[in-house]
């Protein structure tokens, strides 16, 4: 995929992410639709089938919005999001569902004033462990923080956070390259 077909793909997302949350904030369902981003993206993840299906072209049109009604059905999908997956289905859109999911799920965050961390961790982090980190990071940034919590053992230690544009690494391993880097200069 190129920049330009990675554009069209991101603003096709983002114009169904926009219709489903309006839809969601007006019949008063963002939790649910919610809910329902936790469990398709889990869904897309865990089924290669899935996956494989919303970027195939063999599939008619047909075919796919039945399979996107059966599997709405079958995960009990909000209203909104179970009609736009339909739409999509029909025109053939549902090779974007990856970054609408991305889309709804970063405009339900800002309606709620948080902002989503990704953290990536030598180690698992304790519940207490990542309470304490977003704590830390809400006095920084100002909003609550949501932690999306990966781990890397090639870090060796500490951490790596990544909020908006910024980013914080305070891994061993950053520390050891800077320090191969400098020994690199001198000699």
């Amino acid at each position: 995929m190129d920049v330009s077909e990675a554009s069209i793909s991101t603003g096709i997302a983002q114009r169904y992410a926009t219709a489903v949350f309006e839809l969601a904030k007006e019949g008063k369902s963002l939790a649910a639709v919610e809910k329902d981003l936790d469990a398709l993206e889990a869904a897309l993840a865990d089924s290669a089938e899935l996956s494989a299906m919303i970027g195939s072209p063999v599939y008619s049109r047909q075919d796919m919005a039945k399979a996107v009604a059966a599997l709405s059905a079958k995960m009990k999908l909000s209203p909104a999001l179970s009609g736009a997956l339909g739409v999509m289905a029909e025109k053939r859109r549902l090779f974007v569902l990856p970054q609408l999911l991305a889309a709804l799920r970063a405009q339900i965050a800002e309606d709620k004033g948080e902002v989503t961390a990704d953290v990536t961790a030598a180690k698992a982090m304790t519940k207490a462990q990542q309470d304490k980190l977003a704590k830390a990071l809400k006095a920084s940034v100002g909003k609550d923080v949501k932690i999306n919590l990966a781990v890397d053992e090639s870090l060796i230690g500490g951490l790596v956070v990544k909020v908006g544009s910024k980013m914080i690494d305070s891994s061993i391993r950053s520390r050891l390259n800077a320090l191969q880097n400098s020994m690199k200069e001198v000699g």
